[in-house]
């Protein structure tokens, strides 16, 4: 764990207090770490897992067919 001396004005205090009263968090340690969370799932991207990197390549490598257009696909499904 990561410990960090951090100065809040008066306004940014009560701010993280509410954000504390509304999750009923213990500290405000928990307040900081609870506003995080939300700006990460709100504003960063989120990481590809690597199954899925797995399972585009297995995609990209595998067997395709081209068409000309809409005309040759259509023809080509109702030939099925």
């Amino acid at each position: 764990m990561v410990q960090a001396v951090v100065n809040l004005d008066e306004h940014d205090a009560r701010v993280l207090n509410v954000v504390k009263g509304k999750y009923g968090l213990k500290n405000k340690s928990e307040a900081i770490s609870q506003m995080i969370k939300q700006y990460e799932a709100a504003f960063l991207e989120p990481e590809i897992r690597p199954e899925y990197i797995a399972k585009l390549d297995k995609i990209t490598k595998g067997k395709t067919r081209k068409f000309s257009g809409i005309e040759d696909l259509r023809r080509r499904i109702e030939d099925v």
